[in-house]
């Protein structure tokens, strides 16, 4: 065996694949930005791929990575109360991101099949997501995780992992 296959079989902390998790989604948000950029050139962006990034983030969101959040931040909040409101606000953003990123596949679906609209009122859409949901990882990467790592207990990390 490898080192590199030794690394990839060795379990990954819970934050270690928090990180990997927000590393992948701030990789999708790059890549959407880029069609939003073509779109704002005047040029045609590939909607598709773009539907399909904002699909993909929703659904890895809701499916595993908010539920495993709400409980890491539900047992944070009581390790660390002076994190309560910052958690409680982490935690109202992934429904604003929800929601901001179904307005937006509303809109790319609605151009996808040949609506004319707005330009600005797809850009307003696109930037609202992208940057709520660049802001919202920033957040917890610089302000959350270390202090989780440090918090948590491995009691709590496995609440964590029986989430989802």
């Amino acid at each position: 065996m490898t080192a590199k296959t030794a690394d990839r079989t060795r379990a990954a902390t819970p934050v270690e694949m928090w990180h990997a998790e927000h590393a992948r989604f701030q990789r999708l948000l790059a890549e959407l930005q880029r069609h939003v950029d073509l779109f704002h050139s005047g040029e045609r962006p590939d909607y598709e791929r773009m539907i399909e990034i904002v699909d993909t983030l929703h659904e890895a969101g809701e499916a595993s990575h908010h539920p495993r959040e709400d409980v890491a931040f539900a047992r944070l909040a009581l390790r660390c109360p002076d994190l309560a409101l910052p958690l409680a606000r982490l935690k109202q953003e992934h429904r604003v991101i929800a929601n901001a990123g179904g307005a937006l596949r509303e809109l790319l679906s609605e151009a996808l099949d040949g609506a004319v609209l707005p330009r600005a009122q797809v850009e307003v859409a696109a930037a609202m997501y992208l940057v709520y949901y660049g802001n919202h990882i920033a957040h917890e990467e610089e302000d959350i995780l270390n202090r989780a790592a440090e918090s948590l207990t491995a009691e709590d990390w496995q609440a964590v992992r029986d989430a989802v």
